[in-house]
């Protein structure tokens, strides 16, 4: 048992089936453009895997790009996908002591629904200030925008205008019937089991995506995701969800592996497991490039070596 009363244990959920949401790298050029031809096959190989894509989030530099470059990558997403669904990340840049700006919400989540997709919203200074009250109110005006929308939480040690909300606020989104889910990033297992308990005797139909890389495991206590690392190998991570749903043992072998290789590419700094996943995508021969945005960290070239050998591993199971 947990200190908190939990016991983990109960709550495994064979059998069950995996909602996964897989964000996508946006891949550049060695002149440090956009990769447009690489970007759209990978929205379309994470499709026909099982996976819905997710633009302009982390994984897709979406915190970089000028605001032309995220309406460029909702439009390359929907021209792409042909109706398939994707879901997109709605992100309000502002500085601490800002004041919530629904309207500039408003506008991004107008221009994901615009396109067919499915806002994320992203959290943002002024909104994690609101008092919970508040906060609960802007959640539920910017659903007013949308048919259905994905909240998303997320520790400090990913963005400083994040939030962990407690448990009670979490419970007032899941009152929110235009949310349909949430993303929880805090890498806190047992925050999460809480929550699905939560889920499971408030709304049972709620999602709680999991954004934890380092504990991809977290499906089998009931848990769906939405991950930076599923971009790495969608097709791999279609491969495991199958095992779960069968009953096949082999989704342990597999997950193991896919977790040595997130241990691996979500290491300080975090950020930069976007070039290891340029890096990766290279190596199986579906993108030309493995330059990062100008902007972003780096990985040394000996990393390349690494993952040749997660590769391999991975071919073979």
């Amino acid at each position: 048992m947990t200190t908190s009363g939990l016991d983990p244990l109960s709550m495994i959920r064979p059998r069950r089936t995996i909602t996964g949401i897989s964000a996508i790298l946006l891949p550049f050029t060695e002149s440090g453009g956009i990769d447009w031809d690489g970007f759209a096959a990978h929205c379309v190989r994470t499709a026909d895997a099982g996976l819905t894509p997710a633009v302009n989030m982390d994984t897709g530099f979406g915190n970089l790009l000028a605001p032309e470059q995220k309406i460029a990558v909702l439009d390359a997403a929907r021209s792409a996908l042909s109706g398939k669904p994707f879901v997109a990340g709605t992100i309000v840049a502002d500085v601490p002591g800002k004041i919530f700006d629904i309207e500039q919400y408003r506008r991004e989540v107008a221009r994901v629904q615009e396109r067919g997709g499915t806002p994320v919203i992203c959290q943002s200074f002024g909104l994690t200030a609101l008092p919970d009250a508040e906060l609960l109110a802007a959640y539920e005006a910017i659903g007013r925008e949308c048919d259905a929308f994905i909240a998303f939480e997320l520790g400090t040690m990913f963005a400083p205008f994040g939030k962990v909300y407690d448990l009670e606020l979490y419970r007032g989104l899941m009152g929110i019937p235009k949310c349909v889910g949430a993303k929880h990033s805090s890498l806190k297992r047992e925050l999460e089991w809480q929550r699905l308990v939560l889920r499971s005797t408030v709304r049972p139909d709620f999602k709680v995506f999991t954004g934890n890389d380092l504990a991809i495991d977290m499906v089998m206590y009931g848990s769906d995701y939405l991950l930076g690392l599923s971009t790495f190998a969608p097709d791999l991570f279609a491969k495991r969800d199958a095992y779960w749903r069968a009953g096949d043992s082999r989704f342990y072998e597999l997950n193991d592996v896919l977790q040595y290789l997130g241990f691996l590419t979500f290491r300080d700094p975090v950020p930069a497991y976007k070039h290891s996943a340029a890096m990766f995508l290279k190596l199986r021969g579906w993108i030309g490039c493995d330059t990062t945005h100008p902007r972003g960290p780096t990985r040394p070239d000996s990393d390349r070596d690494l993952l040749r050998d997660v590769l391999r591993q991975l071919e073979d199971l």
